[in-house]
């Protein structure tokens, strides 16, 4: 006779969704902006996102304003997570020009004094690295004006519809151990 099929006496709902599954590490546990606010020209300039990092959790007793619920006026506990956000260092201007395919980057400006903590990010061990070269010619071209900053500037401002900085983050002034700055480009719009 075949094998009769097993089936369960009592059901049980499954613990957990599967939206989360599999549950593992994450590859890459800083997030990307995926698209930017759309610019609006009347706004003032202003930067359109920023980096922090989760130090905790904690909860908080707020009142609730929400006419038709039970909680109406109402305390209720949440849960809230805590982000500290040193303040952010702008290292760099990029331009971008709209082409057919896509934005393309015209032209990049860099900050003339770039901190250790920025540097790191192009090396994969700082300490064992003996010439730290990143950014030396660059800079060395800056003062014997080969590159003209001001002219670079005014391209930016003449030919590009999309202008971003580039940023990075102060960890030494977090509790992190941590020494490498996360590094992003920020749109500027208005």
């Amino acid at each position: 006779a075949p094998p009769a099929m097993s089936h369960r006496k009592f059901e049980r709902p499954r613990h957990g969704s599967l939206g989360f599954c599999p549950r593992k590490r994450c590859a890459h546990h800083k997030g990307k902006v995926r698209s930017f606010p759309r610019d609006d020209p009347k706004k003032p300039c202003h930067l359109t996102a920023f980096m922090g990092y989760k130090a905790g959790m904690t909860h908080i007793v707020r009142d609730v304003d929400k006419p038709g619920s039970k909680q109406h006026k109402k305390e209720s506990v949440e849960a809230v997570t805590i982000i500290e956000t040193p303040p952010m260092v702008v290292v760099g201007i990029v331009g971008y020009v709209r082409t057919p395919r896509g934005l393309r980057s015209l032209t990049t400006v860099w900050a003339k004094h770039l901190s250790d903590e920025f540097k790191r990010r192009y090396y994969k061990n700082w300490y064992k690295s003996k010439s730290r070269k990143a950014f030396t010619k660059y800079t060395k071209e800056e003062s014997e004006k080969k590159k003209d900053v001001d002219k670079e500037c005014d391209r930016i401002a003449k030919y590009c519809e999309v202008v971003r900085v580039v940023a990075h983050t102060q960890l030494s002034k977090t509790g992190l151990s941590q020494k490498k700055a996360h590094v992003m480009e920020i749109q500027v719009n208005g």
